[in-house]
């Protein structure tokens, strides 16, 4: 009797879901780089700001009383500022410095072989029972390496799952959906933190131009996710991925095909990587005790104003000190394992990490010019104030208009994956608009770490999709997106609710979200 094969297809809301995609696919596809984006919305800008201003669109400040017009780009004004404003908008555009200052550090420990070392130590010898969760929260640290977390993890999850006799598959998919649906969740201080808190702060210039957000602004609400979210991919992943994985093996009656073990990493440290870790621990813990001890005098120029912690260069400025930790730290072990083995070898290696934020640095030009664009006009302004006075007038509660924006925001990431530049985009508007509803930005940049980060996980827009699809394929060749997308859909939305309700409570209890931020 020939054995008959059923195709793995989605139904009901799966099969729903699978069909926007499709569309939201084939439009973003159609989408110009986004580079090409940002230069066409500054055109479309500078046609916007003339029509408004010829029909004199104006708003009120709440702050002062005085009226903002908007001002026209098609003028004499408007063509001086954006001649005379093209080096400086670039040179000083908040992020710029920030990312390149902090992957100088961050470059010498990921190609000393530092960031890969510490998640593989993560996972090796952990009790079987424990197994999930240490995959889930390894993602969350592993957002410290950026994209290259993604690399690392779906491989080293579907190891560590099939060292237990568990499938693969599910261990890809969970290290997958912890790195992409958790991105804005770490118990450390990442690289995207500076260059957000970065935008948070140039779009709450709008409001008020010496507002200051700093990268560990969103830290304590950033570490308790961590630990919440990864709790959450554990149950769902130990409930129903595990049934779901078993229906889709029982449905085509065949096992997972391929050991997909010749190209995938081993999880044991060897001895001179293990002797390596202990060096870098041991200097970063040195260092940790310089810095803190450098800060205990009242009187410490690493104190702000009358000794201040909080407000002081050493949150200020927290993006040179990560730096200073990852560069130690990676130097370290690579002296002792042998990845590094001069001096006059570090500096290649920082021009290394700098060369490959290329395309980060080209996007920036064009995001900068557009801010840059947008502030002078006060379009962003008046639309911030209008749209405050809208809801403060329609008496819709304050925890809706949250809410509808991270769903709004969470639609938007289906399409442009690409957190910096959705931020850059929106959060001139968004950051002002609820300051002027009493949110803080600190506030709002939360809200968007929520939205920019678990529809992630089920977007064929983003290329990891593709990435841990592959993986999974090595595994069950006949797997498709469907596949994918059936364990993948009901973690992302669960984390959205659970996430956005951890929220709203964080928000109505006034806890503050990370050091020096306000309770709301």
């Amino acid at each position: 009797m020939t054995k008959t094969t059923t195709v793995d297809r989605p139904t009901g809301s799966v099969a729903l879901t699978l069909r926007l995609l499709g569309v939201i696919e084939r439009v973003g596809n159609r989408l110009p780089h986004p580079f090409w984006l940002f230069v066409i919305l500054s055109g479309v800008l500078m046609v916007l700001s003339w029509g408004l201003h010829g029909l004199d669109v104006s708003a009120t400040s709440p702050a002062d009383g005085k009226a903002v017009d908007v001002k026209s780009l098609l003028s004499g004004d408007g063509l001086t500022m954006m001649l005379d404003g093209l080096i400086d908008n670039y040179a000083t555009f908040p992020p710029l410095g920030v990312v390149l200052v902090v992957m100088l550090g961050v470059a010498v420990a990921d190609k000393a072989g530092l960031l890969t070392a510490v998640l593989r130590a993560a996972l090796a010898k952990v009790p079987t029972r424990a197994v999930t969760f240490m995959i889930a929260f390894t993602g969350m640290v592993a957002h410290v390496a950026s994209d290259a977390a993604y690399v690392v993890m779906i491989p080293l999850g579907a190891i560590a799952y099939r060292s237990i006799g568990r499938s693969p598959v599910l261990g890809a998919v969970i290290a997958y959906i912890s790195v992409s649906a958790g991105h804005a969740a770490s118990p450390l201080v990442t690289p995207s933190d500076a260059t957000l808190a970065a935008l948070t702060a140039a779009a709450a210039h709008t409001i008020d131009s010496g507002y200051t957000v700093t990268p560990v602004a969103n830290y304590y609400f950033s570490l308790v996710s961590s630990v919440v979210l990864s709790l959450v991919i554990t149950v769902l992943a130990e409930t129903l991925l595990s049934r779901r994985m078993k229906m889709i093996t029982d449905a085509d009656g065949s096992g997972e095909g391929g050991d997909g073990t010749e190209e995938l990493p081993d999880l044991s440290l060897t001895t001179i990587e293990r002797r390596g870790l202990r060096a870098a621990a041991v200097v970063t813990a040195a260092l940790v005790a310089a810095i803190a001890l450098a800060a205990l005098p009242a009187g410490s120029p690493l104190r702000g104003e009358h000794g201040a912690v909080i407000d002081s260069p050493l949150v200020h400025d927290i993006a040179v000190f990560l730096s200073l930790l990852f560069f130690a730290s990676g130097v370290a072990y690579g002296r002792a394992v042998g990845t590094v083995r001069r001096a006059k070898d570090i500096p290649g290696v920082m021009a290394q990490g700098i060369s490959e934020l290329s395309p980060v640095l080209v996007l920036f030009f064009a995001i900068s010019q557009f801010l840059a664009y947008f502030k002078w006009t006060g379009i962003g302004e008046v639309m911030a104030i209008h749209g405050a006075e809208l809801l403060d007038s329609s008496g819709v509660p304050l925890a809706l208009v949250l809410v509808g924006v991270i769903l709004v925001v969470s639609v938007m990431n289906l399409a442009l994956t690409s957190g910096s530049a959705m931020w850059a985009l929106i959060g001139p508007v968004f950051v002002p608009m609820l300051m002027l509803l009493r949110v803080a930005p600190e506030t709002t940049w939360a809200l968007f770490r929520i939205a920019d980060s678990c529809t992630n996980a089920i977007t064929p827009m983003s290329p990891y999709f593709l990435l841990c699809l592959g993986f999974v394929r090595r595994y069950r060749p006949q797997a498709g997106i469907g596949t994918l997308m059936s364990l993948t859909l009901p973690v992302a939305l669960s984390m959205l609710v659970i996430w956005t309700a951890l929220y709203l409570a964080w928000f109505a209890v006034g806890l503050p979200f990370g050091p020096g931020a306000p309770g709301r």
